[in-house]
């Protein structure tokens, strides 16, 4: 029988995440080879099971992430799971401290922080492994066989349904730096978004918003004027317009405010008519994996068909393979919104922002407009 999940508390790091272990039987069913790969894939498997451990650090909360972990965990049940559930600037700095010190680290990165994992890439701590499933995937949701798109998530505006009139909702960019700037006052303390000095992720769609949009800047002097209250992370600003504490989030990702929409009437959300950003969480291997065979199943998982129906019918996070049908995917989407998604691309050009003198004159600017006036 499974064991039950565990929950565990990550000393010192404010993060949370489960254990999975293997199943309480003297000799766990083997894995499989899936249908359709190499018969010599089955040594990854055997060699996979020997390992006996997989290590993932990543951005996507606990509870989302967990229909995804047992459905690995009943394909591969000799696998132990250790799942850390981290914020994304905490992820990628913890990494990059620990493969330096040693001994260990995670054997996968999947954060949702596009630009933080282009650069580990690019840095060299990325191994490189052809999936079989990589050519299931658009050219943009891959690089150099060593990072993969896992999913396609929009951008979207969170609001208030009680709190803000459907005639008010701004429907583009412009429409919500014209709604900030016309009256401060009446969104005083009601407007959220992130702290873009302390979230990756937020860091990450500000700097997409400049490259879509100049006017982004519009926007951000809006918030500061309205007293904008800035939050880690997407969950957080989604549960202050829940409560009535906002009236409106902005650059929030749609996987998770569409999830809460659908259990809370009081959720709405825009998908913005100018462009809609579509962002992904990016899956790379460690290039100094302790268990690099158990990772690469984990990957081919999560891009396999079946992986991805998960992530779009039990996860909510957008299934980025075509041929995966449902609302909660990159088809229906396309259907639904048409030329206005904007799929951020894999790959250097996520970089460039990183760079030390980039991003503190970004960082600057955006504190220059909390200052005032």
């Amino acid at each position: 029988m499974m064991k039950p999940l565990i929950g565990l508390l990550l000393a010192g790091l404010g993060a949370s995440g489960f254990a999975l272990d293997a199943e309480v039987m003297p000799y766990p069913a083997l894995g499989q080879v899936p249908p359709g790969y190499p018969a010599s894939y089955e040594a990854t498997v055997r060699a996979a099971e020997n390992e006996g451990r997989l290590v993932i650090y990543s951005t996507t909360d606990a509870a989302v992430a967990k229909p995804l972990l047992a459905g690995f965990h009943a394909l591969y049940p000799r696998i132990e799971l250790q799942y850390e559930d981290l914020n994304s600037t905490v992820l990628h700095h913890r990494f990059v401290a620990e493969t330096q010190l040693g001994p260990e680290s995670a054997d996968v990165l999947w954060s949702s922080a596009m630009d933080q994992q282009s650069s580990l890439v690019s840095n060299g701590y990325a191994l490189t492994y052809e999936s079989p499933e990589s050519a299931n995937l658009p050219d943009w949701a891959k690089w150099k066989g060593q990072a993969y798109a896992t999913t396609y998530e929009p951008v979207v505006f969170v609001y208030n349904k009680t709190l803000l009139p459907a005639g008010e909702l701004p429907q583009t960019h412009a429409d919500l730096a014209r709604l900030l700037a016309a009256d401060p006052s009446r969104f005083s303390g009601k407007v959220t978004t992130y702290d873009i000095e302390k979230s990756g992720v937020g860091f990450f769609l500000a700097t997409q918003d400049v490259a879509a949009a100049p006017l982004f800047w519009d926007i951000a002097r809006g918030l500061h004027r309205a007293k904008v209250k800035e939050e880690l992370t997407t969950d957080a600003m989604v549960k202050r317009v829940a409560s009535g504490q906002a009236l409106l989030a902005y650059n929030v990702l749609g996987s998770y405010a569409i999830a809460q929409a659908q259990k809370n009437p009081a959720i709405g959300y825009v998908f913005p008519k100018d462009y809609t950003l579509v962002a992904s969480r990016i899956l790379f291997i460690s290039k100094k994996a302790s268990n690099p065979n158990a990772a690469k199943l984990w990957l081919d998982y999560l891009l396999s068909q079946r992986g991805q129906t998960v992530i779009a019918n039990d996860a909510r996070l957008f299934a980025v393979r075509s041929d995966v049908q449902g609302e909660a995917t990159a088809s229906w989407l396309t259907r639904e919104l048409g030329s206005s998604l904007r799929p951020i691309p894999v790959g250097p050009s996520l970089i460039g922002y990183l760079n030390n003198q980039n991003y503190k004159d970004f960082i600057q600017q955006w504190r220059r407009l909390q200052a005032g006036p």
